[in-house]
């Protein structure tokens, strides 16, 4: 239900909004908008809808938690179970798909995009290269630790995967050839066959780091990256949840050089 005690421009109660202008004889008149929707196609009815479990889906396992977006994606492709690819940059990613490395049935693994990481930086430019791989009649799936647009990605892309590597996540413990099975419908996404338990955590490539970037501004967030909430928690500097798996040792880095620690 829509509560109308509220105040708009428009004055006291959200009714204004139900109405539609128009001119009578010269004047503008305002009169009730069409209390049904006219195609039905476009807009539908809550008692009607387009998919009665809405177009998102939570999916969990070995992995950790990530959210998908389902709804455009064809219902004969969104279950996929592959061999993992694992990459740490998108670049590193689409030159694979460039090289033809990629022309399989596969899970591509973006880790190290997390708000730990790098911020969540935005993914969209994979979607364009999954697609042509999905085209060509590839079992074709992306997993991350980032985010993306899903909008229109017609691949499935389970993102914002929590915990993250960086944070311990066990994407941090993927290898390539892995197979993975993600299953929107489900909820699954986890490995087959593979016990992520007994493998040491992958660390991130120097040059991937931050390293380079040493001087140009970077380390002045590092402290940001330090505090900032997994991804499910909103990514929040402000307002954290509980203590999740760091990067950390046994101690915190001394905090004047806690953006290479981070970046380790």
């Amino acid at each position: 239900n829509i509560h109308s005690d509220v105040r708009t421009i428009m004055g006291p109660g959200i009714h204004h909004y139900f109405q539609e202008p128009s001119l009578v004889d010269g004047e503008l008149v305002w009169r009730d908008g069409v209390a049904e929707s006219l195609d039905t196609d476009i807009l539908r009815p809550a008692s009607d809808p387009f998919d009665r479990e809405g177009g998102l889906r939570l999916v969990q396992g070995d992995l950790g938690r990530a959210v998908i977006k389902v709804s455009a994606v064809k219902p004969e492709n969104r279950v996929v179970e592959a061999p993992a690819a694992v990459f740490e940059t998108q670049e590193e990613a689409l030159q694979a798909f460039k090289d033809g490395q990629l022309d399989r049935d596969v899970v591509v693994i973006l880790r190290f995009q997390g708000p730990k990481a790098n911020g969540m930086p935005e993914l969209h430019s994979l979607s364009p290269a999954l697609g042509v791989l999905q085209d060509k009649g590839f079992k074709v799936a992306f997993v991350t630790d980032g985010r993306m647009s899903g909008a229109s990605g017609k691949t499935p892309a389970a993102i914002h995967v929590s915990p993250e590597a960086l944070a311990g996540g066990m994407l941090g413990r993927i290898r390539d050839g892995d197979l993975i099975r993600l299953d929107p419908e489900a909820g699954v996404l986890s490995t087959v066959g593979v016990d992520l338990s007994t493998r040491p955590a992958a660390t991130r490539s120097p040059e991937h780091a931050g390293g380079s970037a040493w001087g140009y501004g970077r380390e002045l967030f590092g402290a940001f990256r330090h505090v900032v909430s997994t991804a499910e928690e909103g990514a929040s500097v402000c307002f954290t949840g509980p203590p999740v798996a760091t990067a950390w040792s046994d101690s915190p880095p001394d905090p004047n050089i806690v953006d290479r620690a981070v970046d380790a």
